[in-house]
């Protein structure tokens, strides 16, 4: 377990840390690999965590002037999928966003972090090798500029160096003749991980394919592309029999067997996905998966930076606003914020169901965001404000959403109930009036083992009657 945490207020800063640390040190951007990584002991020589998630000027999407997309270190899924920047000039990226996880996990999860864990099966990866992305990378030696396609070596691997960061993420955005999307299939809608995702962008006049991208991910060491099958796309008019090209895309792949799927079952998915995508493609609903106002729970953000750069050791202060009220809190053993709400603060209604940012029970809100707080260190709540169920309501009067909740009779064993309102309350902020399947999205990130989940949604619709 980490001893030292330091919070930078600049990129230089964090690479001179990185150097001077030996490969020591790692840096955590929102953490939900990190994080269960180390619990489960998958990383180990680790004594110093590099929080970057407050470098000012890092969680920017911009074009530039000669039409390329800027991604900066700092953007989150939950920012990329709600970006209209993206959305019209990145789509298969944005929905490839849109399917990480729930949102409390988008709200934290970075998309640089997504590509440097390098998991084949992780959903970002995918559509921007399809789009050309190149990598800023910088440490004290200076910047290079690697093409995605040649930063990875394996499963997990990378040709990033120990004291070397990726700062920003860069590649052309589509042309409008250019059409793309992304796919994936899962074993579940939410908070699951990819038996497959494929990622199709093609260069069209009118009908006719003038150029083709199909990149695979979760059927090989890295993501790669169905060469064949592109080539068999070039000089197509999209109103032909594709079923040598889904063929093609099948052969492609080098699946394993593993607890999602079969070897077997990927191969064969791997065509008929290839065929959905492309149909798609051709029917105009290409952003069929992506709602045209995505739920993020991010409500009003409190963006905070830090001016000068904090260290903590594992006995140092965590000063915190939590619940309107300044606390000073030591970490010790508690490395996570659950562990350090629920034993130090003695905030006991953040409820831990996993550990693992699974179930939605530890729910908080961090500077405006909503989290699972299983899944931030403790140190990230330092000059930070953090809202707990125990602070929604307003003095002695509940929140609408727990007054429905009450009315509705949308608890069993309560567990869960936590976490849900706190979604709910987040959903609220953000659409007053929310409809079903706007209420569906926000949930997607908590379980309960008890209920049928009718009487939470309906609640949820009742309290947003009550805020009119």
């Amino acid at each position: 377990m980490w001893q030292r945490y330091i919070i930078p207020a600049s990129i230089n800063e964090t690479v001179n840390i990185l150097s001077d640390h030996g490969g020591k040190a790692r840096i955590i951007a929102g953490g939900t690999d990190l994080m269960l990584e180390i619990e489960r002991g998958q990383r180990q020589g680790i004594e110093t965590l590099v929080d970057v998630s407050r470098l000012p000027g890092t969680a920017g999407i911009e074009m530039d002037d000669h039409g390329w997309i800027h991604i900066g270190l700092g953007v989150t899924h939950n920012q990329a999928a709600a970006s209209k920047l993206l959305q019209e000039n990145a789509l298969p990226l944005a929905i490839a966003a849109w399917n990480v996880g729930s949102p409390q996990i988008r709200n934290r999860g970075t998309i640089a972090g997504n590509l440097v864990t390098g998991s084949p099966a992780n959903d970002t990866i995918t559509p921007l090798v399809a789009l050309g992305a190149v990598l800023r990378c910088v440490s004290t030696q200076g910047e290079r500029i690697i093409p995605l396609t040649e930063f990875y070596t394996g499963v997990r691997k990378t040709v990033l160096q120990p004291a070397e960061m990726v700062v920003d993420i860069a590649f052309p955005a589509l042309m409008t003749n250019q059409k793309g999307t992304f796919i994936k299939f899962a074993l579940r809608r939410a908070q699951a991980i990819s038996v497959l995702n494929m990622a199709v962008v093609l260069d069209m006049d009118g009908n006719l394919v003038l150029k083709a991208a199909i990149t695979l991910g979760s059927v090989a060491p890295t993501i790669i592309h169905a060469a064949e099958a592109e080539k068999l796309l070039i000089g197509r008019n999209l109103d032909a029999d594709m079923t040598d090209v889904m063929a093609a895309a099948a052969v492609a792949a080098r699946p394993i067997d593993d607890i999602r799927g079969s070897a077997r079952y990927r191969t064969k998915i791997v065509g008929v996905m290839c065929g959905r995508a492309i149909a798609a493609i051709r029917a105009g609903k290409e952003r069929q998966e992506l709602p045209v106002e995505p739920v993020t729970l991010l409500g009003k953000l409190n963006e905070k930076v830090f001016s000068q750069t904090a260290s903590l050791n594992r006995d140092g202060k965590i000063k915190a606003f939590i619940n309107g009220t300044e606390r000073e809190l030591i970490r010790g053993d508690h490395h996570s914020l659950l562990n350090l709400l629920r034993k130090n603060a003695m905030l006991t209604g953040v409820k831990e169901g996993c550990g693992e940012g699974e179930c939605g029970a530890c729910t908080v809100f961090l500077d405006g965001a909503a989290v699972m707080s299983c899944l931030v260190p403790a140190e990230r709540a330092h000059g930070a404000e953090i809202t707990t169920i125990e602070g929604v309501g307003n003095g002695e009067e509940l929140h609408p959403v727990q007054q429905a909740f009450i009315e509705e009779g949308a608890v069993q064993c309560g567990y869960c109930t936590p976490g849900f309102i706190m979604s709910a309350v987040k959903l609220l902020e953000e659409k007053e009036h929310p409809d079903r399947d706007s209420i569906k999205q926000a949930i997607t990130g908590n379980l309960c083992r008890c209920t049928g989940y009718y009487k939470i949604i309906t609640a949820i619709e009742k309290a947003g009657e009550a805020v009119l």
